[in-house]
């Protein structure tokens, strides 16, 4: 995938309001995420094969992120947020467990659910470190961008 190809995903997630993108092509794939920074959202690739290096500068910041960035804390806990509009799923399949329960110690790389989003699954992780106290949507739901997914007390 070279420079040119990445910015056109750039200007597809910013013409759609996309948070987060992932596209495979042969053995090469691009996830891109936009990362909130106050108020303001860039958008960063992240390589999960080798391709090009891509510099921070070739990619151009988009849209202000919501009231509070990607997680909004409030004291001891943090709720954490959509970020994308779409379907919540708390289990990979219909058949599997849930990520996580109420009661769990999560890190910040553990999976707390699946988003769908254009038939896309987006794998949404704490970014934090506690314990899952509340989970606020029912599984097969709606989600709008931003709305409470969990809440983590921290710690």
């Amino acid at each position: 995938m070279n420079l040119s190809e990445i910015k056109e995903l750039v200007t597809l997630m910013n013409d759609n309001d996309l948070l987060e993108l992932e596209v495979e092509d042969g053995d090469q794939k691009v996830r891109l995420r936009k990362l909130y920074e106050g108020v303001r959202e860039k958008i960063v690739a992240i390589p999960s094969a080798p391709i090009a290096a891509i510099s921070a500068g070739a990619v151009a910041p988009a849209a202000a992120a919501p009231e509070g960035g990607t997680v909004a804390a409030e004291g001891a806990q943090k709720k954490i947020p959509a970020p994308m509009v779409g379907t919540f799923y708390r289990a990979p399949s219909p058949d599997s467990p849930p990520y996580v329960e109420v009661g769990d110690v999560v890190t910040k790389d553990t999976v707390l659910c699946l988003v769908e989003a254009m038939k896309v699954m987006n794998e949404i992780k704490t970014e934090c470190e506690g314990t899952i106290t509340e989970v606020l949507v029912e599984n097969g739901k709606a989600v709008e961008f931003g709305q409470a997914m969990f809440v983590v007390a921290l710690g």
